[in-house]
């Protein structure tokens, strides 16, 4: 069983039709769909066969909506409810190459605590992944922390996705490079292993179109029509991973996470159709 613990989001996608027209109307195509890194790897963990739980916290009305929309995919979802923030949104907007620029309110994210992780979460589970988003967070970081350490105690692998360049350069190298620390794997892209000059055998390098490197295997990215890079990272992390937890072996794993990065950029959104 694998854990997923992080932010889960409403996002919701704005792709220009046409020319942006600055302080007036542009015609575009707009789609809210579920995302968040954590639940987007959850939801590609499940959709490819593995074993998963998540958990996470949305607004109190989102509760039904998100847990349904993680079942679906086979996810065991552990999902709490905010009484007093909305769940978390992000608005994307596409330029002509399908990459995105975000806007974020984590909202409901913020309140991610210990209560929201009961000793059952770990049932049966033999890895953990977690996400940047939850260490940037100076209320949520302690909480992660210490699913690192209880990992670490009861034997359990452990990988992060350092998620946000922005975010990791406002924190600082040596801050980050702390967080990481107790992690068997990272994933980082290349903009982040730019900034964080990880090395040794447990980095997992992204690199979108031009593929992802591990341990001095190089697997390329698939051809594919690329429509929508929002949640690529997150597919690729999880394909890896269903690879590697049941046979660890870094060729297969590569090429089954460039197998789920390419279905996910084929079409709009974050998460599998």
């Amino acid at each position: 069983m694998i854990l997923v613990v992080g932010d889960l989001v409403d996002d919701i996608g704005v792709r220009p039709l046409g020319t942006v027209n600055p302080a007036s109307d542009t015609v575009s195509e707009i789609r809210m769909t579920a995302g968040g890194s954590a639940a987007n790897v959850a939801a590609w963990l499940g959709h490819l066969g593995a074993d998963v739980r998540f958990v996470g916290r949305c607004g109190a009305d989102g509760v039904e909506r998100h847990t349904a929309a993680l079942e679906a995919y086979g996810v065991d979802a552990r999902i709490s409810g905010d009484p007093d923030l909305p769940t978390a949104t992000i608005v994307l907007t596409l330029d002509d190459d399908a990459d995105r620029t975000m806007y974020v309110d984590r909202a409901a994210n913020t309140t991610l605590t210990a209560a929201d992780l009961p000793s059952d979460v770990w049932d049966a589970v033999s890895w953990l992944h977690l996400t940047g988003y939850s260490f940037f967070d100076d209320g949520v970081r302690p909480v992660v922390q210490e699913l690192v350490a209880e990992a670490r105690s009861r034997g359990a692998g452990v990988s992060i996705d350092p998620s946000s360049l922005g975010f990791l350069e406002a924190a600082g190298r040596d801050t980050v490079l702390d967080w990481l620390e107790g992690a068997d794997l990272v994933f980082p892209n290349g903009d982040e292993q730019g900034f964080l000059a990880l090395d040794g055998d447990r980095v997992v390098l992204t690199r979108g179109a031009k593929g992802a490197v591990f341990r001095g295997h190089d697997v390329p990215a698939l051809p594919t029509d690329v429509v929508d890079t929002t949640g690529a990272g997150d597919a690729f992390c999880a394909g890896f991973l269903a690879t590697w937890v049941v046979n660890a072996d870094p060729e297969r794993a590569l090429t089954t996470g460039a197998r789920a990065a390419a279905a996910c950029v084929a079409v709009r959104g974050a998460r599998p159709v």
